[in-house]
């Protein structure tokens, strides 16, 4: 075990630190920093939205009006996450340059929502909410990049207009911000009417139909399903949710799946299906969330030291036992961190290769095509997803157990790093 940590210590803190120096990535993080509180909300209500079996306890009326009543906490903060996240990168990366921090947020916001669709079924005006969540994530990082170096190159122009003294300081700075501002919004602008003359009508649009064309080439089975799950996880490293993502292009074909095990399973023949949507969301995304994050806030009760990490287990723990990922994610981070990246792949392939080839051999049932709340706790979903099967459950158990064994130097490496520079001495 030493060796394998003084290897990472060699040869992957070089690498994290020249990343961690680069302006680029830096507001990247610091940006889902920004969204970060406003995440952890939407993500406790999330759970207290959907605690599994509510339904059956308060009745379907009941139910939906307790639904409806909590929905507004998820709605005005997960949904729109990237409003939050393109403000954030466009604040730092401009603070970063020096230059007046809240106006290239202000300006990243703008140019993504002069680039993001704005009808709704045949009604202008109206901007779709999936558009300013996770959804237009991939887009807005890289105009909340563009347009904060735009803006900071009109303004080392000196394209500005200039004040006289004794004009108020607010006022002066947001007139010396209108023309870079400008200019910047128009650029945006005009990037908007070359692609509605494309057949993609929106850059959007582009972006999506360049990243979903090549995965619907994948099609089904355990070596798409491999790809699927490390395309996941890439999306995810880089701030994207993964899931949204992939699962636009592999649901129809995991629910097809998922319903041809469920009317097996009631006819009482053999299932015919391993890969399925329980599959998927029971025995990956049901362990913690997206990459199994369950595990690393095991880990940190056992091997935390530094105070940050603590904390972060503390808060990530309770919405990890009901699979919500974000407080771990966005918080240890994972989301950029070369330290955290090949844990973050490796875990979830390997537990996909010992789920696949555990029922493929006929030692676990396959998804009996059951549809398990995915904030059902680990072990629970299991049971259930196999037909009241504790294999299940098991299994589940000894998956959890191999993503720590695969997380424990990784996080051991990032929680030393923290702990030194939480005890360095002040100077």
């Amino acid at each position: 075990m030493n060796k394998v940590m003084e290897f990472l210590e060699r040869w992957l803190l070089p690498v994290a630190e020249k990343l961690n120096n680069n302006r680029y990535l830096t507001a990247l993080r610091d940006g889902f920093m920004v969204a970060l509180p406003v995440i952890i909300f939407g993500s406790i209500f999330v759970v207290i939205a959907n605690f599994p079996f509510l339904d059956r306890l308060l009745g379907e009326e009941a139910y939906a009006a307790y639904q409806n009543a909590l929905g507004p906490a998820s709605a005005a903060t997960l949904s729109l996450m990237g409003l939050f996240v393109i403000v954030g990168i466009g604040y730092k990366l401009t603070e970063h340059y020096g230059g007046q921090a809240i106006y290239g947020g202000v300006v990243a916001i703008a140019s993504f929502l002069i680039l993001t669709p704005q009808t709704v079924e045949k009604v202008t005006g109206a901007i779709p909410t999936s558009s300013l969540g996770a959804q237009g994530l991939f887009l807005g990082i890289f105009t909340a990049i563009i347009s904060a170096e735009l803006y900071r190159f009109f303004v080392n122009k000196n394209w500005v207009i200039k004040m006289p003294a004794g004009v108020p300081e607010a006022v002066s700075r947001s007139f010396s911000s209108l023309i870079p501002i400008g200019l910047t919004l128009t650029v945006f602008l005009l990037v908007r009417i070359l692609f509605s003359y494309t057949p993609y009508e929106t850059v959007q649009n582009f972006i999506y139909t360049v990243i979903q064309q090549p995965l619907t080439k994948l099609g089904s089975g355990f070596g798409a399903t491999i790809v699927a799950v490390i395309l996941i996880q890439i999306f995810w490293f880089f701030g994207l949710h993964g899931q949204i993502i992939v699962n636009t292009v592999f649901d129809p074909i995991w629910y097809a799946l998922n319903d041809e095990n469920f009317q097996a399973f009631q006819a009482g023949r053999e299932l015919p299906n391993v890969i399925t949507k329980q599959f998927i969301d029971t025995f990956l995304v049901g362990m913690g969330g997206s990459g199994m994050t369950l595990a690393v806030v095991i880990l940190i009760f056992l091997i935390g030291r530094s105070r940050q990490v603590k904390e972060l287990g503390k808060l990530g723990g309770p919405p990890g036992i009901f699979n919500v990922n974000e407080p771990i994610t966005f918080g240890l981070p994972i989301i950029l961190n070369p330290l955290a990246l090949i844990p973050w792949i490796l875990a979830p392939v390997v537990v996909t290769v010992i789920t696949y080839f555990a029922m493929a051999s006929g030692l676990v049932p396959k998804p009996a095509g059951i549809i398990v709340p995915w904030t059902t706790p680990i072990g629970i979903s299991g049971f259930l997803a196999t037909g009241n099967a504790w294999q299940g459950a098991v299994l589940q158990i000894f998956n959890l157990l191999v993503v720590m064994a695969i997380w424990w130097p990784f996080l051991k490496i990032i929680d030393k790093s923290y702990y030194e520079k939480e005890n360095k001495p002040s100077e």
